[in-house]
């Protein structure tokens, strides 16, 4: 196992792969500063250790032969492990953190969200980041259950998890609009529950694995349920159905004529949105984590975050 082990040191790994790609062992010799007989001396004490022929040599090329391409397919994967495991030790030195995974609500301005990105990556970091699409209940449940790192445009915060932390991103107010060929575009104001009862309403699946939320649906009405708004908003522009949208996300289909804004009996729904972090076990954000939160300090961010849509 030994002998195996020092076969298959990351330096002889690399020193295959060379062969596999110069093409030839005098080429490789070549790129490795080595002369041909010393390298040929190499691969001959790997193929005796592992009691394999690793490259074929009938032809004036390295070729690999079968058992040769399946160990350079698994030394490949072997050196990035090795790669990600040093990567690793340093982030971990440094305080930043592995990967960062931010849920983000379909509520939330994907530009601003971009320029963000943007400016995080700006600054070299070595964290990866993986961005989540969350939607109601789900952007904060993708916290809670240890899927994400920060949550983006929370409407149903809790409080009843340890750890949680949150601070208010800011008002959302939601319009209901339809298409202005849909009956309810000319329909007389303010228009009753039992009116929107005859027509179909356009809702967003809650994202949450369990125990989702709806919002805004009567009993009994036909539902054309979508994964994200901005499906939403494209199957509120064909027509397709009337619903609640929020205002800064419809503004310019609004202002271009594209959607008409009605006043309805039931009140205009002004949510709260927040951005939360931590949960249990959590102790101190990491360098990347810590970033975001001070972005998020910003009262231009956070109003950016809730009202940049003006992108078509």
């Amino acid at each position: 196992m030994q002998d195996l082990r020092n076969a298959l040191t990351p330096e002889n790994l690399a020193m295959l792969q060379v062969i596999a790609e110069a093409g030839s062992f005098a080429a490789a010799a070549r790129h490795l500063g080595l002369v041909p007989s010393a390298l040929t001396y190499r691969v001959r004490q790997i193929e005796d250790a592992l009691d394999v022929l690793l490259f074929d040599r009938s032809a004036r090329q390295a070729r690999p032969t079968e058992a040769g391409a399946e160990l350079l397919r698994e030394g490949a994967r072997l050196l990035r492990d090795v790669d990600a495991v040093a990567h690793r030790v340093r982030r971990v030195a440094t305080g930043w953190e592995p990967q960062l995974t931010i849920s983000v609500d379909g509520v939330i301005s994907p530009h601003t969200m971009l320029e963000l990105v943007e400016a995080f990556y700006a600054l070299a970091p070595p964290t990866q980041l993986k961005l989540s699409d969350g939607i109601m209940s789900g952007t904060l449940e993708a916290l809670t259950s240890g899927r994400a790192d920060l949550a983006i445009g929370v409407s149903a915060a809790s409080t009843s998890v340890p750890g949680l932390q949150q601070a208010p991103l800011g008002d959302l107010l939601f319009i209901y609009v339809v298409a202005p060929h849909h009956p309810l575009a000319r329909a007389p104001e303010p228009i009753t529950d039992a009116t929107l009862l005859e027509h179909r309403a356009v809702a967003v699946a809650d994202s949450a694995q369990r125990d989702g939320m709806t919002m805004g649906l009567l009993g009994g009405q036909d539902v054309l349920t979508v994964d994200t708004m901005q499906a939403k908003v494209q199957v509120q522009l064909r027509g397709l159905g009337g619903g609640f949208l929020p205002e800064p996300m419809v503004r310019p289909y609004v202002e271009a004529g594209h959607l008409v804004q009605r006043k309805v009996a039931r009140p205009e729904r002004s949510i709260r949105t927040h951005y939360a972090w931590g949960g249990p076990g959590f102790t101190v954000p990491g360098q990347a984590l810590q970033w975001w939160l001070n972005q998020l300090q910003s009262t231009a961010t956070r109003r950016a975050l809730l009202e940049n849509h003006h992108h078509f």
